[in-house]
């Protein structure tokens, strides 16, 4: 099986997007020059896994900020896009897959397809960036995904923004 990687950042009280699902504010809260090693992790990967939500907010970004194959997990019908592919499979279906074809690391993006992939015990680690910032509410990191899964604390990293994070393995 591929590795099944999370690399998201979270306010310090646990969200991902604010009410009204927006993410300037975490942009608001980096120093220039500061990817937080994103971009050495995206080299790392094959491809992209993430859940409709997750590419709703992104499907209009210009330029199309990817170069490697992208899996929309959802049940609602998209219009075709080249690199795109949009299906409606578990999470263990889509390793599987991935494994057949070869890839050797898939990135994990987007709250509810983490949580789901947790909850099969597939997710192999995870770097989980905290913005020096309270929201209040918004959609949170985790949802419930019935599964304990203890992590190994691989890496702790901070940078003068305030930003902290920290980087996890999973022994599934």
């Amino acid at each position: 099986m591929p590795q099944l990687s999370v690399f998201i950042a979270t306010s310090i009280d646990g969200y991902i997007a604010d009410r009204d699902g927006r993410l300037d504010w975490l942009d608001d809260a980096l120093l220039p020059g500061e990817d937080q090693g994103y971009q050495a992790f995206y080299d790392s990967v094959d491809a992209l896994a993430m859940g409709s939500g997750t590419y709703d907010f992104i499907k209009d970004h210009e330029p199309w900020p990817f170069d490697k194959p992208i899996y929309v997990f959802s049940s609602r019908s998209y219009p075709d896009r080249a690199g795109v592919t949009f299906w409606n499979r578990s999470p263990l279906e889509a390793a599987k897959h991935w494994d057949t074809s070869g890839f050797a690391k898939v990135y994990v993006d987007g709250g509810r397809l983490i949580s789901s992939f947790l909850e099969q015990g597939l997710i192999d680690d995870m770097i989980i960036s905290t913005a020096p910032v309270l929201l209040g509410g918004g959609s949170p990191l985790f949802r419930s995904h019935g599964r304990y899964a203890r992590a190994r604390l691989i890496e702790t990293r901070s940078w003068p923004s305030g930003y902290v994070q920290n980087s996890y393995s999973f022994e599934n």
